[in-house]
């Protein structure tokens, strides 16, 4: 797809870790970017997969960073998973491996968290997990529990490197206990980008989806008719496209050079 393409969406599906920041900084062209959009009447969402904080923690954050945001702009995989659940079992005993602001978004749905009697055992990214944890988790998952993940991310990008996200959690998991999520509710599936599009009141096919990992932001365009933009400001770099069977409909430096292309998009 050329760059003509652009000029047609409506709506930006917004990756933030790796691609509107790296830690406390903003990445280059994000508040030109948010600013265009706003401007433009364009529907921006964040949308993220890290499920250590809810949506109020990044909320603040991005207030902080000088974005105007709300939480009603930023959907979670944690907060996905927590509304998919609600849908099929209400008010469900859940087992959650996550932190303290992911137990909130549960308990704001209304389940009820039990480590002793679950129905259901999530599996968030849980930056206050231990061996005693990692263990119990385990013994759940064996003895046959529907098992739920808010995401699969390998690594979360930070300033200076990576580290170890849920992917690594799951890959544990299965191999000490020969399972697999049964779902995973974050991106790449479809669930978190209906979500996302009802709540910004457009069609998914109007949206693109714009972020810095080919495994998940890239591959929504194979689980939602969705077009996708892949940043280079996380933790994918340009080589890794090659071998990549998540093909973008554009490649950016940053938000900067997207917000370049897009204004060159709509002035034509």
């Amino acid at each position: 797809m050329d760059d003509g393409g652009l000029a047609g969406i409506r709506g930006f599906l917004l990756d933030m870790d790796g691609t509107l920041y790296l830690g406390d900084h903003l990445l280059p062209g994000a508040a030109e970017f948010l600013g265009y959009c706003h401007k433009s009447g364009l529907g921006v969402q964040f949308l993220t997969n890290n499920s250590s904080k809810n949506r109020f923690a990044y909320a603040e954050k991005l207030n902080r960073l000088g974005i105007d945001a709300a939480p009603d702009d930023i959907l979670t995989s944690g907060e996905a998973t927590a509304r998919y659940l609600r849908n099929r079992a209400p008010g469900a005993r859940v087992a959650l491996f996550g932190t303290p602001e992911l137990e909130r978004d549960f308990a704001e749905y209304g389940f009820t968290l039990d480590m002793r009697d679950p129905e259901y055992v999530v599996l968030g990214f849980d930056k206050t997990i231990d061996y005693a944890k990692l263990t119990l988790l385990c013994d759940l998952v064996r003895a046959g529990l529907p098992y739920i993940a808010t995401h699969p991310d390998l690594n979360c990008p930070v300033p200076g490197g990576f580290i170890p996200d849920i992917g690594a959690m799951i890959a544990f998991v299965e191999a000490s206990t020969g399972r697999r999520p049964d779902v995973i509710v974050g991106k790449p599936n479809r669930h978190i980008v209906d979500m996302a599009a009802e709540r910004m009141a457009l069609p998914v096919e109007s949206l693109c989806m714009v972020g810095d990992r080919l495994y998940t932001d890239v591959a929504m365009g194979r689980s939602a008719p969705i077009r996708t933009a892949l940043v280079l400001s996380g933790e994918t770099k340009r080589a890794d496209l090659a071998d990549s069977p998540f093909r973008p409909d554009y490649v950016f430096r940053d938000l900067a050079e997207l917000l370049d292309r897009l204004r060159d998009a709509r002035n034509r």
